[in-house]
């Protein structure tokens, strides 16, 4: 039987430390191998791989989607709504400060969507998504 594609993605980070504090800790990544310059995460099923580069860690640069300031240079994941309120009622527990606050985009729209923003510890902005019907991912 095939499996789904997952993806592999290679994020510059500040400090190991912080990384792990915030994908493994906050996030609940399982963390795979790592050396004193990388760590591997499972990010949600997916790998994401933390290099100790903090000359390139962080965002730079917005764009304006639905009236918001979203971080050019972001990564996420797609998750149900169950998940995605769970994920977001725990970062505002955690204090997480949003780059956009949890809210649903595309309202009555096709995409219609809930997504939020944040940045990692080391600048790096996140987006987590959810839709109401996956069949809208793509929609038009």
């Amino acid at each position: 039987m095939a499996q789904a594609p997952l993806f592999h993605l290679a994020i510059p980070v500040t400090d190991l430390a912080k990384a792990r504090a915030f994908y493994g800790g906050l996030l609940g990544c399982p963390e795979g191998r790592s050396s004193d310059s990388w760590v591997d995460f499972d990010f949600f099923g997916h790998q994401v791989v933390a290099h100790l580069a903090p000359e390139e860690a962080g965002h730079r640069k917005t764009s304006a989607v639905d009236g918001k300031d979203v971080p050019v240079r972001h990564f996420g994941v797609i998750l149900d709504m169950e998940s995605w309120k769970a994920l977001a009622e725990k970062l505002r527990a955690a204090s997480i400060e949003f780059v956009i606050e949890p809210y649903v985009r595309f309202k009555d729209q096709p995409g219609e969507q809930a997504t939020m923003f944040l940045l990692d510890p080391c600048g790096n902005a996140l987006e987590f998504k959810a839709f109401a019907d996956l069949g809208q991912v793509f929609a038009t």
